[in-house]
């Protein structure tokens, strides 16, 4: 059985959201995009729409979190290599993140963070599968 997560976030400007995304090589489902939200291609089971405030708003009485002082929720992407950890976290700073932790390298486990230009946390890691022993 397949699962597809779409994780709902709210933007301030989806159009900086959009521009960020694309610089580090993602791209938009057109069928889910409008002036209120884009639909975030991670993988072909993973989404995030991104949704501006007020759009957002509807969704949920609650406040919107304050992601200059509160974590509502950490990301994780789990890459195929090292070296695609590093390429995209270089290219997520060059687009206009910012640093969220030092990076780890915990033998077969290799993580880096960063927060996206609306708070967002964000790791992006690899696991070396061969490296872990088996039960």
């Amino acid at each position: 059985m397949s699962t597809t997560i779409f994780v709902n976030l709210p933007v301030k400007d989806l159009e900086r959201s959009k521009r960020f995304w694309t610089k580090l090589g993602y791209s938009f489902d057109p069928v889910f995009t409008d002036d209120n939200a884009a639909c975030l291609v991670i993988s072909e089971h993973i989404y995030a729409m991104l949704l501006v405030e007020p759009f957002f708003k509807n969704f949920t009485s609650k406040s919107i979190a304050d992601t200059a002082t509160t974590t509502e929720a950490i990301l994780a992407l789990g890459v195929e290599s090292r070296d695609r950890v590093d390429e995209l976290v270089d290219a997520a700073f060059a687009a206009g993140a910012s640093p969220s932790g030092d990076a780890m390298d915990e033998g077969p486990m290799y993580l880096r963070r960063f927060a996206d230009p609306d708070g967002h946390l964000w790791e992006v890691f690899y696991m070396d599968q061969s490296a872990i022993p088996s039960s």
